[in-house]
């Protein structure tokens, strides 16, 4: 019965406040883009960030901000860490990371540029093929390229 009487009343506030309600009872989680980009060699472009924990080894990416598109994010995120363009860009997964709460969206993409200048955040870029990644990268970056490249139509083309 109080279910019911709480429903009713639910139904009859308004929409904004029925929205801060649902805002402020659902789990927040940051959104984030990686990005998996292939050469026409095949090999994998990794950075080594400077604020990444243990080697610095991994794909390049970052934040979604709020408002902006995961694409244009990643674009963004290319341009701000070793200003290059992307020429193309596939989504080829989405997953969650609960430890931190964190949705990453993993693109597979190419480049127009290949010069990396050092940036604040990168100290540097550099292709690997796949079978010869740095010793430092972590499983999780392993497998999550592995996947990319294997699910991603424009890898093969």
């Amino acid at each position: 019965m109080w279910l019911r009487a709480l429903s009713g009343l639910w139904r009859w506030l308004p929409k904004r406040v029925r929205r801060w309600g649902v805002l402020l009872a659902e789990a927040r989680f940051t959104v984030t883009t990686g990005a998996v980009i292939v050469d026409e060699q095949g090999r994998v472009l990794l950075l080594q960030h400077r604020f990444r924990p243990g080697s610095g080894w991994g794909i390049p990416g970052g934040f979604i901000q709020p408002g902006e598109q995961p694409e244009a994010a990643l674009r963004r995120e290319l341009r701000e860490e070793i200003e290059v363009e992307l020429e193309r860009a596939e989504l080829v997964f989405a997953r969650t990371l609960e430890r931190y709460r964190q949705v990453e969206l993993i693109f597979c993409c190419r480049i127009r540029d290949t010069m990396f200048p050092q940036t604040y955040e990168v100290r540097r870029a550099a292709w690997f093929a796949v079978n010869e990644l740095p010793a430092g990268l972590s499983a999780d970056q392993r497998a999550l390229i592995e996947r990319a490249l294997r699910l991603s139509k424009s890898h093969s083309e």
